[in-house]
């Protein structure tokens, strides 16, 4: 199996798993592999970096050897927090089953998203764009940054990073003012 990163000729931007690198090329050329976001059939390979690993004792990036890690929600993304209440709370991510296109046919790769979903998905880009321009990135200290500023010890200011669970918990138990965030930290591709 091989993961392509795949632009469509409106600019939209998606991944998609293929069985082999010429799979991806008969589907393309059979008008099987469609955007995600708008159903056009224009779809091409875009530019991506390859994942190279060299070897079996391999070193990470921290100096240690790489391992495989198991799923636990210490190895998983920490979700974004909030220290500000004018975000809304309770917003939901985009339709994670959208409708299918009795149109496409069953062998159709992707279905374009349904007006609903597309309107959520901007409303989302929207508000991360809001919160992006107007608060702090504090990363993972957003607790420790979010308890000092209730307490005095630091300026008061939005700001929005990453908190475990237990963290957010325990914020909201001791009165300081977080809301989850519908989305994660960008994190910038080369």
């Amino acid at each position: 199996m091989i993961n392509y990163s795949l632009k469509c000729a409106q600019g939209h931007s998606f991944d998609s798993w293929f069985q082999s690198a010429s799979a991806f090329d008969k589907l393309a050329a059979a008008g099987l592999v469609s955007c995600a976001y708008c159903g056009s059939s224009k779809v091409e390979k875009a530019i991506m970096a390859p994942r190279v690993r060299t070897g079996r004792k391999a070193v990470s990036g921290m100096g240690e050897p790489e391992q495989n890690l198991p799923a636990t929600p210490e190895h998983q993304d920490r979700p974004s927090a909030s220290a500000q209440g004018d975000a809304p709370a309770g917003a939901a991510g985009p339709d994670s089953s959208p409708d299918r296109d009795p149109e496409r046919g069953p062998g159709a790769l992707s279905t374009p998203m349904s007006s609903e979903a597309a309107e959520m998905q901007k409303a989302l880009g929207d508000l991360r764009r809001k919160v992006e321009e107007n608060s702090d990135y504090v990363g993972k200290d957003f607790a420790s940054e979010a308890r000092a500023m209730h307490l005095g010890d630091a300026p008061e200011r939005a700001i929005h990073g990453e908190a475990k669970p237990e963290e957010a918990k325990a914020l909201i138990e001791e009165g300081i003012p977080v809301v989850p965030l519908p989305f994660g930290r960008s994190r910038k591709t080369n």
